[in-house]
């Protein structure tokens, strides 16, 4: 879910936390193809254990800016079985447009 272009453009944790929220940018989007629930990345870094630990604005019941990790969106699994899916067609967008 993770390539390598977005491992080389991905801002470390932390690294935005004095851009206002209005002003950081999405690098990708994580979705359920079939239903509630939308991530959008604004920075990560890979772990210890290999897990990806993200900061960015879930959209669940509400929207909440928080962390979560690639291993927690990879046990998401929706109608059907499906789990989460990268939108491979995103491209950085600014958060003022979905905040």
């Amino acid at each position: 879910m993770i390539t390598e272009t977005l491992k080389e453009i991905m801002p470390p944790l932390y690294s935005t936390e004095n851009i206002p929220t209005e002003d950081k940018v999405f690098i990708c989007k994580f979705f359920n193809p079939t239903g509630l629930g939308t991530w959008y990345i604004v920075e990560g870094e890979e772990q210890e254990d290999g897990d990806w630990l993200f900061f960015g604005l879930v959209d669940l019941y509400e929207k909440e800016w928080g962390y979560f990790t690639l291993n927690e969106l990879q046990s998401v699994r929706g109608a059907f079985g499906l789990g989460i899916e990268r939108d491979i067609y995103f491209n950085n967008e600014p958060a003022r447009k979905y905040a």
